[in-house]
């Protein structure tokens, strides 16, 4: 048996962590004295501490460690899918951290040229143009935005399944629709929608007309900065919204190597404004 101090030692873990840890169960004494209250831990846990620093550095939660120790059943092929899930996990989290150091490169450089940081609005184009009647085939639902990545995910899905069982077709690109005029709690009233040529349960008439139009090439981040200007240029133009603001994704976020490749449309449908 290792005294409490032994076993931290060797561990390279704190007392005082160690007790946490018995005190939510994640790993308890083998052994405590009734007299003196003195803990001690087995040889064989030492296996089970270094397990649990493993999975720390991984970035596993606690409570997530604890269910891995406590599974019963299947314990190798449990660890091994949280191994995976938390890679993929790791994985979206690198990809994010590399965008984000690329537009800070970006932002570093244009400040050393003597630019502003939010030169690359002027680079943001503005096209007029009139977009014709289509039929949607669509999902509309409140989504908060944490949930926006698996909502595209599970409703172009459905949709894409329906479009083959019914053997539909598709004459444009997926789009979605925002209708909210600001955020709630309850989150965003969105439209995930595809174009197709036949009238079927479940789809309607959507008529933008006039928009203002940007075609974006780049990560969806640079989206809401596109946004921005548009609403800018049709204030100053003497324009107005007029219906929901929507994007159209013209390729495939599954079959680009990375976001930099990524096309989307950005659509802001307006009108002129009453002079009184």
């Amino acid at each position: 048996m290792l005294s409490i101090g032994d076993f931290s030692n060797i561990c390279k873990v704190s007392t005082k962590t160690l007790r946490y840890y018995a005190e939510i169960g994640l790993i308890l004494p083998e052994e405590i004295n009734p007299e003196n209250g003195y803990r001690y831990y087995s040889i064989n846990q030492l296996q089970t501490m270094l397990l649990i620093k493993r999975l720390k550095a991984y970035n596993f939660s606690l409570e997530e460690i604890k269910t891995i120790l406590q599974s019963e059943d299947l314990e190798e092929e449990k660890l091994y899918l949280s191994l995976i899930n938390k890679k993929k996990e790791i994985e979206k989290q690198v990809k994010e951290f590399k965008n984000t150091l690329n537009q800070l490169n970006t932002d570093i450089s244009n400040l050393k040229e003597g630019k502003s940081i939010m030169s690359y609005l002027k680079d943001i184009d503005i096209n007029l143009v009139e977009v014709p009647k289509m039929n949607l085939l669509y999902i509309r639902k409140m989504v908060q935005e944490t949930e926006f990545p698996e909502e595209y995910n599970n409703c172009f899905c459905k949709l894409l399944n329906k479009i083959q069982e019914y053997k539909l077709t598709i004459v444009n690109p997926p789009m979605v629709l925002f209708h909210s005029s600001e955020y709630s709690p309850f989150g965003l009233d969105t439209e995930f929608a595809i174009p197709i040529k036949e009238y079927f349960k479940g789809t309607r008439d959507f008529n933008p007309g006039l928009c203002i139009k940007t075609v974006v090439y780049g990560p969806y981040s640079d989206l809401s900065s596109v946004y921005a200007k548009q609403i800018q240029w049709a204030e100053k133009e003497g324009y107005e919204c007029v219906s929901a603001l929507f994007e159209v994704y013209v390729n495939d976020p599954t079959e680009v190597k990375n976001e930099s490749e990524l096309i989307t449309e950005v659509y802001y449908p307006i009108k002129k404004k009453i002079q009184f």
